[in-house]
């Protein structure tokens, strides 16, 4: 887990519950959710795809939690997921980018949209989010993707040749498309 989301999730947490809000208790719930699964069920070389969906799931609600109408953020599962695993938390560095680039003091309204299709043993993403004009290249050097190039060097050495991975820009959006070749 990144360290400035869960700091910014504390806070949004910190704010709920002076206002004694009924978000706090959820925000709580979610976060332990997270935390015990990274904690607990992370160790092994492969999860349930569906454990990994659910906790991409909570770090998006606590993320529309956080950041209200100021980013829409929509998210798509379809196929088959079930019985399906993946290496642990190898999608979530790609989702914590989307919010990191996805809104900023340029951007008021932003969005971040994930769809992914499972069918037989072939998962496809989709991830697209908003970014300032300003904002520098992903795949360039300055943008210091520390999280993007480990997550790439991790796909080469878990998914060789059963992965395909494309990244693009548009002056206002990055988008990711991702194929990954799973077992089950």
């Amino acid at each position: 887990m990144n360290p400035h989301f869960l700091f910014n999730t504390l806070n949004s947490l910190y704010a709920l519950t002076l206002k004694k809000s009924d978000l706090a208790p959820e925000i709580v719930l979610k976060l332990s959710e997270m935390m015990r699964y990274m904690l607990y069920e992370c160790n092994e070389k492969e999860v349930p795809l569906s454990k990994e969906i659910n906790y991409m799931q909570n770090y998006l609600e606590l993320e529309k939690l956080r950041h209200g109408n100021k980013m829409l953020i929509d998210l798509k599962i379809n196929g088959e997921i079930e019985d399906q695993k993946i290496a642990p938390l190898m999608l979530i560095p790609f989702i914590e980018n989307s919010f990191k680039h996805g809104l900023s003091t340029q951007v008021s309204q932003g969005f971040v949209n994930l769809e992914m299709m499972v069918q037989h043993s072939d998962l496809h993403m989709t991830l697209e989010n908003s970014k300032a004009p300003s904002m520098p290249k992903i795949n360039g050097k300055r943008s210091g993707g520390i999280g993007l190039a480990n997550v790439k060097r991790r796909m080469m050495i878990l998914y060789p040749e059963k992965h395909s991975l494309s990244i693009s820009e548009s002056p206002n959006t990055y988008k990711i498309e991702l194929d990954l070749q799973l077992t089950n």
